[in-house]
């Protein structure tokens, strides 16, 4: 056990250093390693020792007492970083902070983000230094990802029930994730397909020609990774229903049958509805609205999606089912369980804090 060292002296703030070191604090914008730099100040400021900011920030000790050290000698100017050998500078810290906010801040005249072009134009730097600086930020302007949150009024009792499951799942029981990929297209190229050749990837034309459409019914076991497909032309009540039988016949009868799905119409019929009071061992969990990650089948359909579908070319719907029975079939041959890993309340306070930063960044941008 180290020995308690010299205590460090108190650090005096001026009204100036300390309305800057808390605008880089407030700043959501500021470099990461500059606003916990300015935190430190300002718990050091507080009277706070330096085990007590390390406590408090989550930092290593050698941390607190280089900036605590660095402000003390120089000031504000001794919180950014220490000059490199080398060409000088040419982009001055204001101007590296000026791209950053007008990136993450604002949008060109006539667009809905920036280019590096528009960028330079508008900063007057070149389009290498926009560059630069937005690879040095992790900035990507060019990109979108989009997103959805549930509306689902029972969306917390709806993830409790469904992870419960998958985390600790009853004995004599099976638990399957069930779904439908419906429209499923039998696509042939309208020329033939070019062989991958070095330095040239596959190559098949742009157009095809639309031989018909085919459903997928899965049911994937969470516990061992098989699954139970079936494939119809369509996916109404009548044939989620013969998909059920099929299950019915396939688990062995003394198990408990508790299947995951999403709130498809097809699921809720009165004709699935009486057929479930016909089989008491049926047990269902829907998941919450507009949350089909939630469903592990999911993860299933885009491995067949990437690896058979996607890239596959069928001159009727029959060459198609074909092909998906034989994929499935390879499959269970040697099959490989999603582990779901994440607990309920882990992911509640996940989504949780996303929506107060989306409301945080929604009121600071005046939307």
């Amino acid at each position: 056990m180290s020995l308690p060292g010299p205590k460090p002296p108190p650090l005096d703030l001026s009204e100036d250093e300390r309305t800057e070191l808390q605008r880089w604090v407030r700043r959501r914008k500021t470099a990461q390693d500059l606003a916990l730099r300015a935190r430190i100040v300002l718990a050091c400021a507080q009277g706070m020792s330096n085990a007590q900011v390390r406590r408090e920030l989550g930092v290593s000790a050698p941390t607190v007492t280089k900036w605590r050290q660095r402000f003390a000698e120089h000031r504000l100017e001794g919180l950014t970083d220490e000059p490199r050998p080398g060409r000088p500078r040419t982009v001055t810290d204001a101007q590296v902070e000026a791209v950053v906010a007008a990136t993450l801040e604002t949008r060109p005249a006539h667009g809905t983000h920036w280019s590096t072009r528009s960028m330079a134009k508008h900063t007057g730097l070149t389009q290498n230094a926009v560059w630069r600086i937005w690879n040095a930020f992790g900035l990507q302007p060019h990109r979108t990802e989009s997103f959805k949150l549930s509306t689902d009024p029972f969306f917390i009792d709806k993830v409790r029930d469904v992870v419960g499951l998958y985390l600790d799942p009853p004995e004599r029981a099976v638990a399957l994730c069930v779904d439908e990929k419906s429209q499923i297209q039998a696509l042939n190229r309208t020329q033939p397909i070019l062989p991958m050749m070095p330095g040239t990837p596959e190559r098949a034309t742009h157009d095809y020609v639309r031989a018909g459409v085919t459903s997928l019914f899965a049911a994937l076991d969470t516990a061992t990774g098989r699954v139970i497909t079936s494939i119809h032309r369509r996916h109404r009540a009548t044939e989620f229903k013969k998909f059920l039988a099929k299950i019915d016949r396939e688990v062995p009868a003394e198990l408990q049958v508790h299947l995951v799905l999403d709130n498809y119409a097809t699921h809720k019929t009165p004709e699935i509805r009486r057929w479930l009071l016909r089989h008491p061992r049926f047990h269902l969990h829907f998941i919450p609205t507009g949350s089909s990650w939630l469903n592990l089948v999911e993860r299933w359909f885009a491995e067949i999606t990437e690896r058979l579908i996607r890239r596959g070319t069928h001159r009727s719907v029959q060459a198609l089912e074909k092909d998906i029975r034989a994929w499935a079939a390879s499959w269970n041959e040697d099959p490989r369980p999603y582990v779901w890993t994440k607990t309920a309340e882990e992911i509640l306070d996940s989504l949780a804090f996303y929506c107060q930063q989306i409301n945080k960044r929604t009121n600071q941008s005046g939307h």
